[in-house]
């Protein structure tokens, strides 16, 4: 039923910014201002975290919680048109709505995060990590997708300048919360903008490379 999809996808996006943002803030507090310290406590909440969400919602809405790759579902045939933009809405609802609630878990006001992540390197960073996202998506065998999605993010916290938001949701909901994993809302458009270029380069690069294999 549509309803349960689009519930599953709601509590999927909200629990991921719950964790996202979370986990960032207890970071934070617990590194004594080491960021390597707070990042890598960040990152494996984080891959835990997206593991099990895709793992028990997967089965219900698919687990997007992510209108990129709703988008390109949508595209494959494997979303219906006429729910994509209530795929989206939802997502976008849930993700404010996580970041709401880890703030309130940590007693911090609700508002908009001040962190800047402008600028060319983050925005190639966002392109490099949403295109390997996408990737992974649409070729990793379906028994372990789950796991390689939340390896790829994990990773690409590291290796990519903007910490691998890949997921416009993702950057809708953290600029509600002016902590660790926060993105000043003037910056969030470049992030979109850049994850729509990245998603395109991953189901490029996955048309180039021939039949997906399960």
């Amino acid at each position: 039923m549509i309803r349960q999809r689009l519930f599953s996808e709601f509590l999927a996006t909200c629990l991921l910014l719950v964790i996202v943002v979370g986990s960032g803030i207890m970071a934070e507090r617990l590194a004594g201002g080491n960021d390597a310290i707070a990042l890598l406590a960040n990152t494996l909440a984080t891959v835990g975290g997206l593991y099990v969400l895709i793992e028990v919602f997967g089965p219900v809405s698919g687990a997007h919680m992510n209108p990129a790759v709703s988008v390109v579902m949508a595209t494959r045939g494997e979303l219906a048109w006429m729910r994509l933009p209530a795929y989206i809405a939802i997502q976008l609802a849930g993700a404010a709505c996580g970041a709401w609630l880890a703030n309130a878990m940590f007693d911090l006001p609700l508002g908009f995060s001040d962190k800047a992540r402008g600028g060319a390197g983050p925005w190639l960073g966002e392109i490099v990590a949403t295109a390997g996202l996408l990737l992974v998506v649409l070729r990793a065998p379906s028994s372990r997708v789950a796991a390689m999605v939340a390896a790829y993010i994990g990773a690409a916290y590291w290796f990519t300048s903007s910490t691998s938001f890949a997921n416009p949701a993702a950057a809708f909901g953290r600029m509600f919360s002016d902590t660790f994993a926060g993105i000043a809302p003037a910056d969030v458009p470049a992030f979109v903008a850049a994850q729509a270029l990245g998603a395109a380069l991953g189901v490029s690069i996955h048309a180039l490379l021939g039949k997906d294999h399960d």
